[in-house]
């Protein structure tokens, strides 16, 4: 005989005398009741000073602060998603005190009133809190970037050669066909260089003509038609033009449904065909894995980022880091001089320090790091024993205009020279080389600094810092591309997100019990 089941009393209709309040349906130690603690304790006058008053009412913007900031640690980025946890989820329930603003006004408070650096302030807080509870020093930066892909259309691209081709050569038929009518009108044929013409000029010049051939009684209609279509459709397509070369400044594309966003080469390339795409150059600096710094950049290569980067970072706490750990992507003369000028440890690499660790790089006598260099009296010694004695100096300047000065020493003569095969290639009778001294040093020091005990530390340390929250932020929260447009949302958006990582990480330290969130603990500062 089985035995007799019981089932618990399950009443949906069942009125309690002393209802619950939300916080008791909320664990103690629940992400979200850091989130609320940590957010009530954040100055954000800067936010409330985006609202005018008069009319009617406005949601609490720490309230909207801390429905957003929690959406992101959540992994939930829509705005209308959040709306509608607001409505079905207890967390968010009692997060809001049961507001429920729409989507609109959460989109508009994200995107509008944490903008123009206000959102920075709140972000330093945090850090500084961070900073309070021992979590993070700010001595120290781990350096690394990440391509994030724009919201923007992917095929809306506008690539900087092309531009300036096609406006070379729509210049130089505007041109032939305005010459043509000038010497139909018996008028000085004048040059006009596609150069030295603006589309202004243009536009004056072909309305002088235009008034000519009505003086004239021209009866041309050909040669009317082709100066009539160089006023009604060359000059507008040079002024389209000259208005893609203003938004692209110093960089070699854009997207047009996103005019701040560079097209890059992505890691997630689906296609595996290098496919570009519209995107951001996402810096961040790292330490115990939080990010303590962040930023936003339309230049695809790493290097060009870091002085405006670390100029960030001092701007945003008052003080500069005492050390830097970043990868060889970043390890070039100007940004050694910059960390050197700062009085910073550059612990960052440059292209050939793992090649240089080899022995077959080490024993390779002929190339130009190994050869013996007299400094008091300016020459090199070949393995043969031959001088190579200073022949000039030359300068190159980077695309950030930083002047390089590299000096160039030549043998007096190779000839015969049993070892030439082994020592160089060239069709030249004698060896030439160039060596930049300044960026030698620079490497020295670094490469003392990464061989030494600390600089192995650092060395197996920065893989599982910077690089490890990115993987973290793209692969396990899903955050790949971004929402919103233009620099300036984007900056907020990857804000949010960084926010809420350090968030996810300290709410993790308060459940572990390694600390906890307390009114006792230091203040965080103003904004």
């Amino acid at each position: 005989m089985s035995a007799k089941i019981v089932y618990k009393d399950y009443n949906q209709n069942e009125s309690l005398l002393f209802p619950p309040t939300l916080g008791e349906l909320v664990p103690k130690n629940h992400p979200v009741r850091i989130v609320n603690a940590v957010i009530d304790r954040l100055d954000i006058s800067s936010v409330e000073s985006t609202y005018k008053g008069g009319g009617t009412s406005s949601f609490h913007p720490r309230m909207l602060l801390k429905v957003i900031v929690y959406s992101y640690l959540c992994n939930v980025y829509s705005g209308r998603r959040m709306e509608r946890l607001l409505q079905e989820n207890v967390n968010y329930m009692w997060l809001s005190g049961m507001s429920r603003p729409d989507f609109r006004t959460i989109n508009r408070f994200r995107s509008g009133r944490l903008a123009d650096g206000r959102f920075d302030g709140l972000f330093r807080q945090v850090v500084l809190l961070l900073n309070a509870e021992g979590l993070v020093s700010l001595k120290v930066q781990y350096i690394d970037g990440t391509k994030i892909e724009s919201v923007a259309n992917r095929y809306t691209f506008v690539w900087k050669r092309s531009v300036e081709k096609n406006k070379e050569k729509l210049e130089a038929k505007v041109d032939a066909v305005l010459k043509t009518a000038e010497s139909v009108l018996s008028e000085e044929n004048r040059e006009c260089a596609s150069e030295e013409s603006g589309v202004k000029d243009l536009a004056e010049r072909t309305e002088r003509i235009l008034r000519r051939m009505d003086e004239q009684g021209i009866s041309d209609r050909k040669l009317r038609k082709s100066v009539e279509k160089v006023k009604d459709e060359s000059l507008p397509k040079l002024e389209s033009y000259k208005h893609h070369l203003e938004t692209l400044g110093e960089r070699n594309s854009y997207s047009k449904t996103d005019k701040d966003a560079t097209f890059m080469r992505m890691k997630e390339d689906a296609m595996r065909n290098g496919q570009t795409k519209p995107g951001y150059n996402v810096q961040i600096a790292t330490e115990n894995q939080f990010i303590t710094n962040y930023g936003i950049y339309r230049r695809p290569t790493d290097w060009g980022t870091m002085i405006p980067f670390l100029k960030s970072f001092r701007e945003r706490y008052g003080r500069q880091s005492e050390e830097i750990v970043a990868d060889s992507g970043y390890g070039n003369e100007q940004n050694y001089a910059y960390m050197d000028g700062e009085g910073i440890d550059a612990y960052v690499k440059y292209t050939m320090f793992h090649a240089e660790m080899k022995r077959k790089y080490r024993d390779n006598a002929f190339l130009v790091q190994n050869m013996y260099y007299n400094e008091e009296k300016d020459f090199y010694v070949c393995p043969m024993g031959q001088r190579l004695e200073r022949a000039g100096t030359w300068s190159t300047v980077s695309d950030l205009g930083y002047r390089s000065s590299v000096a160039v020493y030549r043998a007096k003569n190779c000839a015969g020279c049993p070892l030439r095969g082994m020592c160089y290639k060239g069709k030249s009778g004698r060896r030439t080389i160039e060596v930049n001294h300044t960026a030698n040093a620079f490497k020295r020091k670094a490469r003392e600094l990464l061989t030494g005990e600390r600089g192995l530390m650092h060395r197996s340390r920065r893989p599982i810092e910077p690089e490890a929250v990115f993987g973290d932020i793209k692969f396990n929260h899903g955050f790949k591309r971004f929402r919103l447009k233009s620099a300036g949302k984007v900056n907020v958006e990857f804000g949010l997100v960084a926010l809420a990582h350090n968030l996810r990480k300290y709410a993790a330290h308060v459940r572990d019990g390694l600390l906890g969130v307390s009114d006792n603990s230091p203040s965080l500062g103003m904004a």
